[in-house]
């Protein structure tokens, strides 16, 4: 889809939204990134995961993405699964789903879209699906969300496309694992909104590089960071392609938007308020609330949103 096409369609959706009331209806679905320190202190600590649950609920958040792998020298959901089968039960009780967050700065998991760190990847996804294996279904993840992002990788300016097509051997890999274990747990990325305007061949077809994304998992996080709906540079924009092609395959879209500060003041609401923010995904919803691929949307992080509201 050109730019101006997808302009056009987004200015039309936007239209077609503005007298819809954000309010009406079921409240859009809400999830939050929860990185390695919030996580393990939900973990760890009861207080911290009350604390946070009564923040999520009051926040409108419905799914907790919620990381599930190594921090500094420790790997609780293999040394201590007690202590996620104690936050999950204790989170579905509060009305919330979990899903296991993979991928680390701390870890570099950047380096697993590599051929010779596959098969850390496959590990690290194993073990979120031992741990339900071994769970009771009140203690089980309900989904996993991966952030594995190659364009953070020194190569990325030379090495573009043979590290995104190391991405989708991963990705292809990933879901293999979870089909060989037999659960049905949905599974999907965290994914720049510009792959859609990268082509690559891979497997035999060329197309943008999210089109083969979401062919090949359950759904997408599309990191749609922009602090405003419309406009060609605008969240609504900038999700079109996939949530068109998301309808079409049957896939669902996350919208994810940033709290964290970043110097490109666009890329975050962070300069902004919280009505604000609200404004916007409202008018994002009025907009593509109706798109068969429409999956709410996803706030990062939890730390930061708590931060930028000056609640620590």
């Amino acid at each position: 889809m050109t730019t101006l096409f997808r302009h056009l369609l987004a200015c039309v959706a936007l239209a077609a939204g503005a007298h819809a009331a954000a309010a009406d209806g079921p409240a859009a679905p809400r999830a939050i990134w929860t990185w390695e320190e919030d996580s393990y202190a939900m973990l760890q600590q009861p207080a911290q995961a009350g604390r946070a649950i009564a923040f999520l609920r009051a926040k409108s958040v419905d799914t907790v993405f919620l990381y599930a792998d190594a921090l500094q020298g420790r790997n609780l959901i293999v040394s201590e699964p007690a202590l996620y089968r104690r936050l999950l039960r204790r989170m579905h009780a509060s009305g919330l789903k979990v899903y296991a967050l993979l991928g680390s700065g701390y870890l570099h998991t950047e380096r697993y879209v590599l051929p010779q760190h596959h098969a850390r990847a496959q590990a690290m996804l194993q073990r979120v699906l031992d741990y339900n294996r071994a769970a009771a279904p009140e203690e089980r993840f309900d989904g996993v969300n991966v952030d594995i992002e190659p364009h953070i990788l020194d190569a990325w300016s030379t090495r573009k496309m043979e590290l995104l097509a190391g991405f989708l051997d991963m990705s292809e890999l990933l879901m293999r694992t979870v089909r060989a274990s037999g659960q049905a747990l949905p599974v999907g990325p965290a994914i720049p909104f510009w792959l859609d305007g990268i082509e690559l061949e891979w497997k035999g077809k060329r197309k943008p590089v999210s089109q083969h994304t979401q062919d090949t998992y359950d759904y997408v996080a599309l990191m749609d960071y922009r602090d405003r709906a419309e406009g060609g540079d605008g969240i609504v924009s900038h999700a079109m392609d996939e949530l068109e092609y998301g309808g079409a395959i049957g896939r669902k879209v996350m919208i994810g938007v940033e709290t964290l500060p970043n110097a490109i003041r666009k890329v975050s609401f962070h300069h902004l308020t919280e009505a604000d923010m609200e404004r916007e995904l409202g008018k994002t919803r009025a907009a593509v609330g109706a798109m068969p691929a429409y999956g709410g949307f996803v706030v990062h992080h939890y730390g930061s949103y708590r931060r930028w509201l000056g609640l620590d």
